[in-house]
């Protein structure tokens, strides 16, 4: 598999990366997570990405990586642990790394994330903006200094807020969800930019937007739900027709879409299975899609350069809808976000 450098880190990764929500007992669990964790490392995939927010797949994945001895870049973060969660105690941030540590069966994490640093200011992580400064930031500089972790970075689902985090140029690797892919590009014209300035890896996540990209709903983006805007639905519709043009199946298409932009470094990918994994490889495998349909899904995304305001970060076609306020988006980031 094609590796890419991870910014500054000096790292080289899969451009293909496990996305650790579903190596947990939300999908398959210990056994189908070591078999999909064997196989991906067969396959040349060299990262995995979890949290403490997603179930256990801290534990789930520690016990499926004990036995392999191929080189893995392992990401995870803070955030979420212990409960009830404050940013600004260091000692249990602390705590949550050391737990991080024995779980995964490691002796260094490899990059730590700060989970949903911005949103605006869900959690206030923060004592300062200008210059940056909190708790989180002088623990992680502190394990780094000690070798505890090597590399430090941010993952969120913001783009205004997380570029003014980036820019202050104090983390190694983004991570940006939502905000990057077939149809969003908010995170293209001013969170990416940012973090090359500055040389930072960086991570698209969500490449497929837990589903809404993939599993299509013509009849029901045709029928408008009231929620969808006439702009949203006109693109819906417009993707639609792209992908009965150009042939390609909407999951393999969403990935060689976000794998044709040179400067992403991975697309972590949700598997639940076995062969969820394998067609993922095997999408990428085709290369970035071909140019005359990169064109025509630029113009399709430029129909709706900014997400509606009423719009949810998750587009809820085929689910019932209550609005898109900060309890139902948060949920919908802590159990489907990477």
């Amino acid at each position: 598999m094609e590796t890419r450098p991870l910014g500054r880190t000096g790292l080289d990764i899969s451009v293909l990366s496990i996305g650790g929500l579903y190596t947990s007992s939300l999908a398959g669990g210990e056994a189908e997570t070591r078999r999909i964790m064997e196989r991906a490392v067969e396959l040349g995939i060299n990262a995995i990405d979890t949290a403490p927010a997603y179930a256990d797949s801290e534990e789930t994945v520690g016990k499926a990586i004990a036995e392999i001895d191929a080189p893995l870049i392992v990401t995870t973060k803070l955030g979420g642990r212990p409960q009830p969660f404050n940013p600004r105690d260091i000692d249990a941030l602390r705590q949550s790394v050391e737990e991080s540590l024995r779980l995964l069966g490691r002796d260094h994490i490899d990059i730590l994330m700060v989970h949903e640093p911005d949103r605006p200011q869900q959690y206030p992580w923060w004592s300062s903006y200008d210059p940056l400064d909190g708790p989180a930031l002088q623990l992680m500089e502190e394990l780094k200094e000690a070798g505890t972790v090597r590399y430090t970075g941010l993952a969120g689902t913001t783009v205004t807020e997380m570029s003014a985090l980036v820019r202050s140029d104090r983390f190694d690797v983004v991570l940006t969800a939502f905000n990057y892919n077939v149809l969003f590009r908010e995170a293209r014209a001013d969170l990416i930019p940012a973090a090359l300035e500055r040389k930072m890896g960086i991570v698209a996540a969500s490449a497929m937007g837990q589903g809404f990209l993939t599993k299509r709903a013509d009849d029901e983006v045709r029928a408008r739900p009231m929620w969808l805007s006439s702009a949203r639905q006109k693109q819906l519709l417009a993707y639609y027709e792209l992908l009965d043009q150009s042939g390609i199946p909407a999951a393999e298409f969403c990935l060689r879409f976000i794998i044709s932009d040179p400067e992403v470094s991975t697309v972590p990918i949700g598997c639940k299975t076995l062969a969820h994994l394998e067609e993922s490889v095997a999408a990428v495998e085709k290369g970035p899609l071909p140019a005359d349909v990169l064109t025509r899904l630029d113009e399709i995304a430029g129909t709706v350069p900014c997400r509606p305001f009423e719009e949810p970060m998750i587009l809820p076609l085929g689910k019932s809808y209550h609005g898109p306020g900060i309890a139902n988006m948060g949920s919908a980031v802590q159990v489907g976000k990477l």
